[in-house]
């Protein structure tokens, strides 16, 4: 399996963050190089990976639908075998993922042997867009290890007002909402931020949540 590692990625690394995917765009989407590259900015190395079914559509150019979740979860979990492997016991690892990609991260961190230090989801897809009927929120409370979530206001997958008529969310550690934001954190055009200034920020939001709720070890 091809991974795609950041400069301070290494034995040296003191946090690394596993980073997957969404499930409409590959490793090396645009979103995904600006997240790492902030992330890797604020001292936190990422390695990046595609599930089966991306890797298929970079080979034959074919969009498919992601995977089955044990699927996912089972390339997931040998990523995260592989990479603490590499980097032994000595940096604290993190797992978290841009929409799909952070919901798997937050079911493997509910399962007992996952050993990880702590999750975060950058837009996690509470609901499908206007389906307030299907939340995917009830294994966030098995979730044992700190977790947070980096939410854009305006996301058609959970808004402000829709996670506050929730009441608090069991399971979730910390969530910052991205002003403007939507699901890919973009704001409106005319907006005083940008796409690459919400990402720098969420990169900001996740080195405090570390430095707040990851024991060191």
């Amino acid at each position: 399996m091809e991974l795609i590692k950041t400069k301070s990625y290494g034995e040296q690394a003191e946090m690394i963050m596993i980073l997957a995917h969404g499930a409409g765009a590959p490793m090396d989407s645009p979103f995904m190089e600006a997240l790492a590259e902030a992330l890797d900015d604020q001292g936190i190395a990422c390695v990046r990976f595609e599930f089966p079914y991306m890797q298929k559509r970079r080979e034959d150019g074919r969009k498919r639908p992601p995977d089955r979740q044990p699927k996912l979860l089972e390339c997931f979990s040998g990523v995260i075998s592989a990479v603490r492997q590499e980097i032994g016991s000595g940096a604290r690892l993190l797992i978290g993922g841009k929409s799909m990609g952070g919901r798997m991260a937050s079911v493997l961190a509910g399962e007992a042997g996952a050993g990880v230090s702590g999750v975060v989801c950058f837009g996690y897809p509470f609901h499908p867009p206007g389906k307030l009927d299907r939340w995917r929120i009830d294994h966030l409370a098995g979730v044992t290890c700190p977790l947070m979530v980096v939410q854009g206001t305006r996301d058609p997958f959970g808004k402000p007002d829709e996670l506050a008529a929730q009441g608090d969310i069991s399971g979730i550690s910390k969530l910052v909402w991205l002003d403007g934001g939507n699901h890919d954190f973009q704001p409106p055009v005319r907006h005083l931020e940008t796409q690459a200034s919400l990402i720098q920020q969420a990169a900001r939001h996740t080195r405090q949540f570390v430095a707040d709720f990851v024991p060191a070890l």
